[in-house]
């Protein structure tokens, strides 16, 4: 371009970013924090309700980004890590995160002018009753045009702005969606690898006492058959034999469920199956458990965050919405050569060149614009809604688990209890019928009492692993600790 063109493109240019200095709003600003201080006194206060055994909580205690290293088993660590690394809901996830960032970089180049050049070479013939357009009066000639073209759309009232904004909020909505994907993977495995150890000892316990019910079963009918003993004892006997046995199917139906499960979540189908066993003696159930002080709930959970990231994005929406009814600005500038023949030439008779400004305001679209910043705005009333409720969900998510923690502690106190005391009572039982101061079938009551305190006290046992895996959950996993200002780098760039 010449001298004069190019100034005259500068001086737009530099008027163009003066006026997009300006954007429509609302500026977006984060919601107030909760006012609470804390998740009610009888969730933290579990020592004022009686409970005992209960976790010593850490308040304002930060969460490891690897929590579940905390249960100290080196098998659970490396499925976790397999999980995370062969989940397709992660890696969609990722997938995901990476679409709504190039997205984002899409839209800021707007923000820069477009240039195109094209070379059209011709070869034309015009009609006899029309004039040539040529000096000569050829009717049949070459014509090569190339040309460069420029055009720009200054950001006069921030639309492009808010557009990126938008943009931006979404791949937050992703970014915290990959986070509740890991996080809630993560909480699956363990959880599966605490069931499939409280299975594990459920049906041991319980073929234990069914071998011992066949033995004795085997003892009373020699005893019947001697007669020293009557056959209301063994059909007692055979009942409880088939009442125990009874109870096996279902333990293993879930066992191989559960089985089916954890080998799902590291990305493995049944024919590939989960060679790894858990039991509870090699799970290490923590002493003292972190409890996030309110503020951090709320920064930390990746749902709270995700509803915020979507009341963001609908606030930016509304300054699209509202910059669409506003003057919009464009500028064009072409530069070229149209040479007669099949070479380009760039000379002064050939060269050609126009710059032009197109300033456009919308006038009436039968209200088009008008409603659509009205929904924008409904939308943004929607999401700011959303984000209460998920902050109200966290809030008592969190409490309820909180609540789990002692109730649970204290059931297993009384689990451990009682299954002590139906072995004292089962063992004087058994001792008094030696003597002959007690029937078979109170033998037999004490020996159904003591089976089911052993398989309470193992259901009070996961419970309690169960809790503190719904703590780290609700509490958000720790995903900020993974360092580094993008939280989710290693995972989307591994």
């Amino acid at each position: 371009m010449s001298p004069p063109v190019v100034r005259f493109g500068a001086a737009c240019l530099a008027a163009a970013l003066l006026l997009s200095a300006c954007a429509v709003g609302p500026d977006y600003h984060r919601p107030a924090l909760p006012s609470a201080s804390g998740y009610g006194s009888e969730a933290t206060s579990p020592a004022e309700s009686g409970f005992s055994g209960a976790p010593q909580l850490v308040l304002g205690s930060d969460i490891p980004a690897q929590w579940w290293t905390v249960f100290h088993n080196a098998d659970l660590d490396a499925l976790v890590a397999q999980a995370l690394k062969n989940s397709p809901t992660v890696e969609a996830a990722q997938a995901a995160l990476r679409s709504a960032r190039e997205l984002v970089k899409a839209q800021q180049g707007a923000y820069f002018p477009t240039m195109a050049a094209s070379v059209q070479p011709s070869r034309q013939q015009f009609a006899q009753t029309l004039s040539s357009p040529l000096n000569n009066g050829s009717q049949l000639y070459n014509l090569t045009t190339t040309q460069v073209s420029v055009s720009y759309t200054p950001d006069l009232f921030g639309a492009n702005r808010r557009a990126v904004e938008n943009l931006t909020a979404q791949a937050d909505q992703q970014r915290f969606e990959l986070e509740a994907a890991r996080l809630t993977l993560a909480s699956n495995v363990v959880q599966a690898a605490i069931q499939d150890a409280q299975l594990r000892a459920e049906i041991e316990a319980t073929q234990a006492i069914v071998n011992g019910q066949q033995q004795t079963l085997e003892s009373f009918r020699r005893q019947y058959a001697l007669g020293q003993a009557s056959k209301a004892d063994v059909a007692a006997q055979e009942a409880l034999l088939a009442q125990t046995q009874a109870a096996l199917p279902p333990l293993q139906r879930q066992f191989r469920v559960n089985r089916d499960l954890l080998e799902a979540l590291v990305g493995r189908t049944p024919g590939e199956p989960v060679t790894v066993s858990f039991a509870f003696k090699d799970l290490t159930l923590p002493e003292s458990l972190p409890l996030s002080l309110p503020a951090q709930l709320v920064d930390h959970r990746p749902d709270v965050r995700l509803a915020e990231a979507q009341l963001h994005a609908a606030s930016a929406q509304i300054g699209v919405a509202v910059a669409a009814r506003l003057p919009n600005l464009e500028i064009d500038a072409n530069a070229g050569s149209a040479a007669l023949g099949l070479v380009p030439k760039f000379d002064s008779a050939s060269n050609f060149w126009s710059v032009a400004a197109t300033l456009a305001q919308p006038i009436f679209q039968g209200g088009t614009l008008l409603h659509r910043q009205k929904a924008a705005e409904a939308a943004y009333d929607q999401a700011a809604a959303q984000y209460r409720a998920a902050v109200v969900d966290a809030f008592q998510n969190t409490a309820d688990t909180l609540h789990a923690l002692w109730t649970d502690a204290d059931a297993l106190s009384q689990a451990r209890a009682a299954a002590d005391a139906t072995r004292r009572s089962l063992d004087i039982a058994r001792k008094q019928y030696a003597l002959g101061d007690l029937s078979r079938l109170a033998v037999i009551s004490a020996e159904q009492a003591e089976s089911q305190a052993e398989l309470t006290l193992l259901q009070a046992e996961a419970n309690r692993y169960d809790d503190a895996v719904a703590l780290f959950q609700a509490l958000g996993g720790g995903w900020w600790n993974r360092g580094g200002q993008d939280r989710v780098a290693d995972v989307v760039n591994p």
